[in-house]
């Protein structure tokens, strides 16, 4: 048995040394409507800001990619400068290409982590609600990454999202202690357990003292393990929270299916917490995922979505179009689409163009 579980964990490691790739994307929706967060616009590229905590060790000196590590800590708070270039694709977080001979990031080029800030928690808190005051309906989004991935990685991501999506919010990003190695797999996995309470109680500093009234929560992978169990927390601390997270926005969850159908969907559906979780039959890291486990994971569609009264599930197999195909959620124009319809105009599955109901499954799905 210990000779399978290696081979599987081998395999998985195998597939995903691949996450990281780019798919063929297409030209930018972004506009410039969400120009509050824009530090600068410089002639070939933009320089986003970028809140954040996170709970990894904080390297003092360290250029911006190496500003945190990857070993446990308490909770820091900081401002990121991101880079977006004037010809980035819509869902490419563009790096530096071995084979186009670039060995270091250009932001007219790349979306680059140009700059961290460290924060003390109250200035921290303050520069967010001046931030978010300045925004039409008070909106954030806080983004909670997954397995392998680095600290300077989710900032990137961050804005990205923020900057595809287009939406006059705030963006934030919890990053908690992946060891950004394929290899790690089992450390992320006790780290994800243990961030928990951590971004339960930033969570909670969160609603206390951002002022913001509409709160939308994203997790990917493995982050999904971390923010599920931390807004049930949440929620149960204090029901009248529920008014303000708008959605709970749960992508590619790396979470045992049997466990999330028993135990989370539950927890969440009973404090009236909206819920949209996207999935696909073709996830490849999710696949290797069960070939650990054993047990199928919520956010693989290949045996059947799941399908729980008060959750929309969507079914996204149709537009995943990468080798692995387990960074849909951000890198699909048709599923950035989707969210975008879902955050700033407030709709359900029912009224979101693309979409199709699946009456067998009571599930929808991304049109292609």
């Amino acid at each position: 048995m210990k000779t399978l579980k290696y081979i599987a964990l081998s395999v998985f490691i195998a597939i995903l040394s691949g996450c990281g790739a780019s798919n063929t994307g297409v030209t930018s929706m972004a506009s410039s409507s969400n120009e509050i967060n824009i530090l600068a616009k410089k002639p070939d590229y933009a320089i986003i800001k970028v809140l954040y905590a996170t709970d990894r060790n904080y390297n003092s000196g360290a250029p911006p990619n190496q500003s945190y590590g990857t070993n446990r800590a308490s909770i820091s708070y900081g401002l990121c400068e991101v880079s977006i270039p004037r010809h980035h694709i819509t869902g490419i977080t563009e790096q530096p290409s071995f084979f186009k001979l670039e060995f270091k990031e250009d932001p007219k080029k790349h979306v680059a982590l140009l700059g961290v800030t460290p924060l003390a928690k109250n200035i921290f808190f303050n520069y967010l609600a001046s931030t978010v005051k300045n925004t039409p309906e008070k909106k954030t989004f806080i983004f909670i990454h997954g397995y392998n991935v680095s600290f300077a990685e989710a900032a990137r991501k961050t804005a990205q999202i923020y900057y595809d999506l287009s939406i006059d919010m705030v963006p934030v990003f919890y990053s908690w202690p992946s060891q950004a190695r394929t290899s790690a797999y089992t450390i992320d996995e006790q780290n994800a357990e243990w961030t928990q309470t951590n971004l339960k109680h930033f969570l909670i500093d969160f609603l206390e003292k951002s002022d913001s009234k509409n709160i939308y929560l994203i997790a990917h992978s493995m982050g999904n393990r971390v923010l599920s169990r931390a807004v049930i927390d949440v929620l149960n601390t204090n029901p009248d929270y529920r008014n303000r997270i708008k959605e709970v926005i749960l992508t590619a969850p790396d979470i045992d299916a049997d466990v999330f159908k028993r135990d989370i969907a539950p927890a969440l559906v009973a404090q009236g917490e909206p819920v949209t979780l996207y999935a696909s039959s073709t996830d490849k890291a999710l696949a290797a995922s069960q070939a650990i486990h054993r047990y199928p994971r919520a956010g693989d569609s290949s045996t059947g979505l799941i399908y729980y009264p008060g959750i929309e599930s969507i079914d996204a197999t149709s537009v995943d179009t990468s080798f692995i195909g387990h960074s849909y959620p951000s890198e699909e124009r048709s599923v950035l689409s989707d969210i975008f319809y879902l955050i700033n105009d407030n709709k359900r599955a029912s009224q979101r163009i693309g979409l199709s109901y699946v009456e067998a499954g009571q599930y929808w799905k991304i049109n292609k």
